[in-house]
């Protein structure tokens, strides 16, 4: 892994020159909106967030894509498929974590159960054996859901750095996402995890290649779609796709 982790802190020499091309133009960035949408009112740090979102579309435009775009044209597709079930796996076990601090226990033994079956019989995860017997990942919950779950408000939409989009709670349980599980789980040397990391950043953002192309192509705003989204899909995910209807949807959770 450490010719991998070299490869990483390259990328992290290009990420900074994008972000000082990027940070050079935000004064013509449009101004914080004016709109008195209610999802407009959980976004006071639009400016921000705004220079923000410009920075990682810059990011991405100088390194990720281009990174991404050549994984996807060397790493033969049985390889990558192996490495988006392996890190899925992964995401599998904090995902049964989190269910049970949910107190959803039905949820958390179904995958919990699959992750068992797919680290013991799947090689550790490189091959979707619990798919193929039914056990099917009915969901990825994280740490920002499960403080959701019990009440935690969301607080202002926020930006974050090279992570996108998220909100004051979820940036919180992000930490410890980051830090309890994915690569962290398996990888104990930093080197390790840097290049795992650095994987699994290039297979999420292939996955992404057709879902950008179409944004690119529909949005007038970029920005606001993609903010109105995720606040939009964080209150599904918190309510199990069953969000309460009422006057103030988005500042209840």
């Amino acid at each position: 892994m450490s010719a991998a982790a070299g490869l990483v802190r390259r990328a992290g020499a290009a990420l900074l020159l994008g972000a000082a091309l990027v940070l050079g133009g935000c004064a013509t960035l449009p101004p914080a909106s004016d709109g008195p949408g209610l999802l407009t009112q959980k976004d006071p740090f639009e400016r921000f967030n705004r220079h923000m979102f410009a920075f990682n579309e810059g990011v991405d435009t100088v390194a990720i894509k281009p990174a991404a775009l050549i994984y996807q044209n060397v790493v033969p597709q049985v390889l990558r498929t192996g490495v988006d079930n392996f890190l899925g796996n992964l995401g599998d076990a904090w995902t049964t974590v989190n269910l049970f601090l949910q107190a959803k226990p039905a949820q958390g033994l179904n995958m919990g159960l699959r992750t068992a079956v797919n680290t013991v019989f799947g090689f550790g995860g490189l091959l979707d054996i619990a798919d193929e017997a039914g056990l099917e990942r009915t969901s990825v919950e994280d740490l920002g859901q499960t403080l959701g779950r019990w009440g935690v408000k969301s607080g202002p939409y926020l930006v974050l750095p090279f992570l996108g989009p998220s909100t004051l709670r979820d940036g919180a349980g992000l930490v410890l996402d980051i830090r309890d599980s994915g690569p962290a789980l398996v990888f104990k040397e930093p080197q390790d995890r840097y290049g795992a990391t650095g994987i699994q950043l290039l297979n999420t953002r292939v996955k992404l290649l057709n879902a950008g192309r179409v944004l690119d192509d529909i949005a007038l705003d970029k920005y606001v779609l993609m903010r109105d989204a995720y606040l939009a899909r964080r209150r599904s995910l918190i309510y199990d796709g069953d969000p309460p209807e009422d006057e103030n949807p988005p500042s209840d959770k």
